[in-house]
């Protein structure tokens, strides 16, 4: 019988472009929207990322 992971994967979405850059995994007990400045390679700046559904 399969079993249901703890884990989940989400991406991160850029704020100012819309574009989804990074893909991460979290722990499905965690409920709070991830939230993290990181590199946009289309805006070539640092900008915030939010998680996004896939």
């Amino acid at each position: 019988m399969a079993t249901k992971t703890q884990t989940i994967i989400f991406s991160l979405k850029c704020t100012e472009c819309n574009n989804r850059n990074y893909y991460k995994k979290k722990n499905r007990n965690y409920k709070e929207k991830i939230e993290l400045k990181k590199y946009c390679p289309h805006c070539r700046k640092h900008t915030q990322h939010v998680e996004a559904k896939i």
